[in-house]
């Protein structure tokens, strides 16, 4: 069997073996939560009877470890629930909104990949230089501000102070391309100053590695270039942590998008799962969570595939 191949096949297993996991902390979560389900979804008026009668509708008389198993056999076969809030199926309700999240994200990374490593070597370019330092600044601010802070303020800035984006990213079916990418305007910038700031000192300290290595100090004899060195022989050999940081940066934009979501209410899954745990939509809230460990965990094997293909001296122990 090829190395790469028996590699995938045994990351495959650890990642089913994860989700596993991910699906037992997800049950166990939602199962101690405060407050009775039925409760919340009946109101604080629901007779003890109304409250029986809702609780044995939706099974949750039965024992905790017997729902999990049906929760586990109906994700198996790809049955994510029916949702206790408006009794439609859940994969309906996920499907649109995972549709707006990928959007989101896939905008955001064609923003802040090409962008992060254009400046990441630069800053090797010009190290020590003026525009190092000021990079270095930035991402460093960039880095130290929370999601939701940055959001605001794009909001008041852009939105409130200059008008010249919307505040609300409301999106909807059949919305065409460029009304889309307009008010998505801000909830990308949100996401790209974070990913950015990270992926450019990741991708600026791994280069920064191989420049210090034997082969760049005889190019730099011979008299060749800075630019040439950096991009000729410096960065083919820095590709491998440069596409792990990537991937899990992009893992970060599916996943971690649920903050900048709420604060830009775009309908995308972070936002329909919120709005699951504040009406108690049990397994909605399962499901959201589900797709969010298995994203992480498809886009960390995907990491570790590309860093082989770039290096395959990770194949063999050292």
């Amino acid at each position: 069997m090829h190395p790469i191949l028996a590699l995938v096949l045994r990351r495959l297993a650890l990642g089913a073996l994860s989700l596993w996991a991910v699906s037992l902390l997800i049950f166990a979560g939602t199962e101690i939560l405060p407050g009775d389900v039925a409760e919340a979804m009946l109101g604080q008026s629901a007779t003890p009877e109304a409250v029986a009668a809702i609780r044995r509708e939706l099974g949750l008389d039965r024992p905790a470890w017997e729902r999990y198993l049906d929760w586990l056999v109906g994700l198996l076969q790809g049955d994510l629930g029916t949702s206790y809030a408006n009794r439609m199926p859940v994969a309906e309700l996920v499907g649109e909104r995972l549709a707006n999240t990928l959007f989101l994200a896939g905008v955001a990374a064609a923003v802040a990949v090409p962008l992060a490593v254009g400046l990441g070597i630069a800053a090797v370019r010009w190290r020590e230089s003026v525009l190092d330092r000021l990079l270095s600044a930035m991402t460093l601010s960039a880095i130290s501000m929370p999601e939701f802070f940055i959001g605001y303020a794009l909001i008041y800035l852009f939105a409130v102070t200059w008008p010249l984006a919307p505040p609300i990213a409301t999106v909807y079916p059949g919305m065409d391309l460029a009304a889309r990418l307009k008010v998505v305007v801000l909830p990308v910038a949100a996401l790209a100053l974070v990913t950015v700031a990270h992926m450019m000192r990741m991708t600026r300290a791994a280069i920064l590695n191989v420049m210090e290595s034997p082969y760049i100090e005889t190019a730099e004899l011979k008299g060749l270039a800075r630019s040439r060195i950096v991009l000729r022989h410096a960065l083919p050999n820095a590709l491998s942590p440069i596409i792990n940081v990537i991937v899990i940066n992009l893992a970060y934009l599916v996943v971690g998008v649920v903050v900048v979501e709420v604060v830009f209410v775009y309908p995308g899954l972070g936002q329909l799962m919120v709005d699951a745990v504040a009406k108690r939509d049990v397994p909605l809230v399962q499901a959201c969570g589900m797709i969010f460990a298995a994203t992480y965990i498809l886009l960390n094997l995907t990491a570790d595939v590309l860093a082989i293909l770039t290096n395959p001296r990770l194949l063999h122990p050292r």
